[in-house]
C-alpha cells in the first residue's frame, strides 16, 4: 500500500526496473492533508478580520476566503474520510501517479507556472516590474491549452479573454482584492474610474 515496486516506470520513453513511484492512493492521501492543512491556515488568518455581514457594509473583510477555506476543508475531511474507507475509485487506485510518458508534460506545465509568476512579479533583471497577474494569465493559459493541450484556436482564445475578464470582475469589483498588475497597472486605471462612476 502506498509506496511500492513498479515493475516498469517510463519517465524519457525508457523503463526504470525496480524504482519505487507514487500510486494514486498514496497521492490521494498527501493532498487531502495539506489542502486541509492550508485550508485551516487561510480561516485563521481570515479570522483576523470581520467574516460575517458588517451593518451598512456588506461582507466583512475575511468572510468570502473564510467561508471558502471553511468549504474546502469540509471537502479534504470528505475526502480524506473516503480514503479511510477506501469508498471510490481514487482511494483504491493502487496504480502509479505517473503513468509513462507523464513525466514531461508536467514538467512543462511546472515550468510554465514558473514562468507566469515570473512574469507577474518581475524577475528583478534592468529594472522589470512584471506585467502583473492579468498580463501573465492569458499567456499561460494560451500556451496550456494551445501549445500542450493543442487545442482549436477559438477556445484558447475564448479562454485566454474570458478568464482574466472574469477574474478581474470577481476579485478587483466584487471582493475589491487587488491584484499585482505590474507595468500594465496604467492600463486599469480608465477601468476603475469608470466603475467607480456608476
Amino acid at each position: 500500500m502506498g509506496w511500492r515496486l513498479a515493475g516498469s516506470l517510463a519517465i524519457s520513453g525508457r523503463p526504470f526496473i525496480g524504482q519505487k513511484t507514487m500510486t494514486v492512493r498514496t497521492a490521494e492521501l498527501l493532498m487531502g492533508l495539506v489542502m486541509a492543512v492550508l485550508s485551516a491556515y487561510f480561516m485563521w488568518k481570515s479570522a483576523e478580520l470581520p467574516i460575517f455581514w458588517v451593518k451598512g457594509v456588506g461582507p466583512g473583510g475575511g468572510a468570502w476566503p473564510f467561508w471558502l477555506s471553511a468549504a474546502m476543508l469540509a471537502s479534504t475531511i470528505w475526502i480524506l474520510f473516503k480514503w479511510v474507507r477506501r469508498v471510490g475509485p481514487v482511494a483504491t487506485n493502487e496504480d502509479p501517479l505517473f503513468e509513462p510518458g507523464m513525466f514531461t508534460p508536467v514538467a512543462m506545465v511546472a515550468l510554465a507556472l514558473t514562468g507566469c509568476i515570473a512574469l507577474v512579479e518581475g524577475i528583478g533583471i534592468g529594472g522589470f516590474k512584471g506585467i502583473g497577474f492579468y498580463g501573465a494569465l492569458p499567456l499561460f493559459i494560451f500556451f496550456y491549452l494551445k501549445v500542450i493541450g493543442s487545442h482549436t484556436w477559438v477556445s484558447t482564445i475564448t479562454t485566454a479573454i474570458v478568464v482574466p475578464v472574469l477574474t478581474f470582475v470577481f476579485f478587483e469589483v466584487l471582493l475589491q482584492i487587488s491584484l499585482p498588475k505590474g507595468m500594465t497597472e496604467p492600463l486599469f486605471l480608465p477601468i476603475f474610474a469608470f466603475i467607480y462612476s456608476l
